[in-house]
């Protein structure tokens, strides 16, 4: 069974998706871009910054569902620019600090909105 997950405390989908879906045991996050519950885009912003908005709503969808940050088994890190990894990575490890999750980190050509990063995630619940 398919469970839609949604909360008010991360943007709202901008197009044909959901927020997450679950089942009984994992949750498959939308990919959150640096974009507020409240509708502000961060897209002028360091990467730094949109890293931390991206992971906070990362964050609200994942407790929503009943899961947090320690249950993620998975993440994908997508940055239109690879140069900005480590300024990425210092403040994805604020989140993940200890047994980090498997993780993959892609450059892309272009994200939705014109943002540096989107990243979604796979936890269990």
């Amino acid at each position: 069974m398919k469970d839609i997950v949604h909360t008010d405390d991360a943007p709202a989908a901008v197009g044909a998706y959901s927020q997450a879906t679950a089942t009984d045991d994992l949750v498959f996050t939308a990919g959150q871009i640096p974009l507020t519950p409240d509708g502000e885009l961060l897209d002028d912003a360091p990467v730094a910054t949109q890293t931390e908005q991206a992971l906070a709503n990362v964050a609200a969808v994942l407790d929503e569902a009943g899961a947090g940050m320690d249950d993620v088994l998975k993440v994908t890190v997508f940055l239109d620019d690879i140069d900005d990894f480590d300024a990425m990575n210092d403040t994805y490890a604020d989140f993940f600090d200890e047994e980090p999750p498997a993780r993959s980190a892609v450059g892309v050509d272009a994200l939705p909105k014109g943002v540096a990063v989107e990243i979604e995630a796979v936890a269990v619940r």
